[in-house]
């Protein structure tokens, strides 16, 4: 597989219900009492589908949960423990042709950081939320303007980071359908959640690491 020629010279990749099975803030608001647990999923639902833009949910669902230092290192390890099957060796088969891999996320990066050690992309070429201590210890405020806290976040930075074109982005939200026109091609992933909207706008459809090679490589 690695033998074979990149269709793109970028590959940007989300990572809740993409990389990883698991939805981080759901999995931190499944720690709390039942009624915060189904309000963020119903939220992360919604902003997923695009029924409504995800910063209309993105600080609410964390004033919920208010997640303590050690959650996200306990989320870290789920994410590793939810990779999909076949990831990491896609990534591999990027890196060995020279593709450079980034991860694009509106999750938490205290808990996507060591996801991508374990996936082999580096700390440079991983975009995600940065947190700050509320005064009562946990992570529950944003870090100062956070872009990818807000439904055009991601192709702003995708702009901003001026990616060597031509650029594939794979992810299965409304927030990753957003980079359609400052991307070359956007790939729906189904293979945890089909988004019917998500789909009808993507230029392909992947339901699952395997059937991504042929739309990333000749």
């Amino acid at each position: 597989m690695t033998e074979r020629r990149p269709r793109f010279q970028t590959v940007v990749f989300d990572v809740d219900s993409t990389l990883a099975d698991i939805e981080g803030i759901d999995w931190l608001a499944a720690r709390r009492e039942p009624a915060i647990a189904l309000e963020s999923e119903q939220l992360t639902a919604r902003a997923m589908a695009g029924e409504i833009p995800i910063e209309a949910v993105y600080t609410r669902r964390l004033e919920r949960i208010r997640p303590t230092g050690t959650e996200l290192l306990m989320l870290a390890s789920a994410y590793q423990l939810a990779v999909q099957p076949g990831a990491r060796e896609l990534i591999a088969a990027l890196h060995a042709a020279h593709v450079p891999v980034h991860l694009l996320s509106g999750g938490l990066r205290p808990s996507i950081m060591p996801l991508a050690l374990h996936l082999g992309v580096p700390a440079n070429r991983v975009h995600a939320v940065s947190l700050t201590q509320d005064t009562d210890g946990t992570f529950s405020l944003l870090d100062g303007e956070q872009p990818l806290a807000t439904q055009r976040g991601k192709p702003l930075v995708v702009e901003q980071l001026q990616l060597c074109a031509p650029i594939a982005m794979v992810g299965d939200g409304s927030t990753d359908a957003a980079v359609r026109g400052v991307v070359d091609t956007f790939i729906a992933y189904t293979g945890v959640a089909r988004r019917e909207q998500v789909v009808a706008v993507a230029d392909a459809e992947a339901a699952s690491f395997e059937a991504l090679y042929p739309l990333l490589f000749e």
